[in-house]
């Protein structure tokens, strides 16, 4: 059997689903799997040892195309995609995201048998069965859990999981002895994510790393984008003991500084959700979002309020005063944090 996932973002989202592989294994063993991602999230992907393919498309490149009126160059794209996945002769292709655009790329694979998870937008027209979204929705990964129970899979305990290639994690520890940093010994901080309504206050990270340092002796490491760089500079600049590698690691790179991390404590973001697939202790800050709040470990948490109004996801109504965010305190951070150790220590 030759199957194609079709997950092609984000970051989160994709480690959310990355137990869906092992599913797929454990039940069918000689099974070619392969899954569909966009560049750079790919390279989370490539380790791992249940996955035999990753194939990669460019949103980016084809979405410039077309606003640029480069309409035949963006047909051309198309057809190259179209051959490529079908010169593989998938027998199943499963749409993780549900959408007009992923559900475009499933049926470009030509696979006889095309599964939407949830389809909508049109998408649905475009499977050969929907398969709704359900599960536990407090749960971690719960609907594709779901997903994987339906087609048949040994979903099992569905645990999102990450592997780190040997040659990252030597290169990484070689940084991180740089920085004086050794495993065990520092607690990663993941302040940043894509909408300001999901971010934890910088004055709150500058409160806590201090408060962390002398409640555990670890010391905070700021993990980000190059576009958080500004922001992670401001915090690291509160106190002299933090590390700032914010901008400074590649996705893979990130997720093996989290993989030697004694902690990780992070907002609604890709890499807070990399810390409970690598089972290092966790604590998700949430706010306007609640995806989930049973990390399936004893050594993750979710730090979320339960206001009225969350959760507003992309509809704020509190006029950016955010209070969902600004009424966890560094203290109730820190007193859950030393909560995770506790567990993990007595695992």
């Amino acid at each position: 059997m030759r199957i194609l996932i079709v997950r092609t973002s984000a970051i989160g989202d994709v480690v959310f689903a990355s137990a869906l592989p092992g599913a797929i294994r454990r039940a069918h063993p000689d099974a070619h799997i392969a899954w569909l991602v966009e560049p750079g999230i790919h390279e989370l992907l490539l380790p791992d040892p249940a996955i035999d393919e990753v194939i990669t498309w460019s949103k980016a490149e084809w979405v410039k195309l077309w606003k640029s009126g480069r309409k035949l160059e963006l047909l051309g794209r198309v057809r190259q995609l179209r051959r490529e996945l079908r010169a593989r002769r998938f027998d199943v292709a499963v749409d993780l995201q549900g959408l007009l655009k992923s559900g475009f790329l499933t049926w470009l694979s030509g696979a006889p048998r095309r599964v939407g998870l949830g389809s909508k937008e049109g998408s649905q027209w475009l499977m050969s069965e929907v398969i709704p979204r359900g599960g536990e929705k407090a749960r971690i990964g719960s609907e594709y859990q779901y997903l994987a129970q339906q087609m048949g899979f040994d979903a099992g305990d569905f645990l999102p999981t990450l592997t780190v290639a040997p040659e990252t994690e030597a290169a990484v520890a070689a940084r991180l002895q740089a920085h004086g940093l050794q495993a065990g010994r520092f607690a990663v901080f993941a302040p940043f994510t894509t909408r300001p309504q999901k971010h934890w206050f910088e004055d709150a990270w500058q409160a806590l790393a201090p408060q962390l340092v002398e409640a555990t002796g670890l010391t905070p490491v700021i993990l980000g984008g190059p576009a958080d760089q500004p922001a992670a500079a401001r915090i690291a600049a509160a106190d002299p003991r933090i590390v700032n590698l914010a901008g400074q690691t590649r996705l893979p790179e990130a997720a093996a500084v989290i993989a030697r991390a004694a902690l990780l404590i992070g907002v609604d973001t890709g890499l807070t959700h990399m810390g409970t697939a690598l089972a290092r202790p966790t604590v998700a800050i949430f706010g306007s979002t609640c995806p989930y709040q049973n990390t399936g470990r004893p050594t993750g948490s979710v730090i979320w309020l339960g206001m009225e109004c969350s959760p507003c996801r992309r509809r704020p109504t509190c006029g950016g005063q955010f209070t969902c965010l600004r009424d966890i305190t560094p203290q109730r951070v820190l007193q859950q944090a030393q909560a995770m150790l506790a567990a993990e220590h007595a695992r």
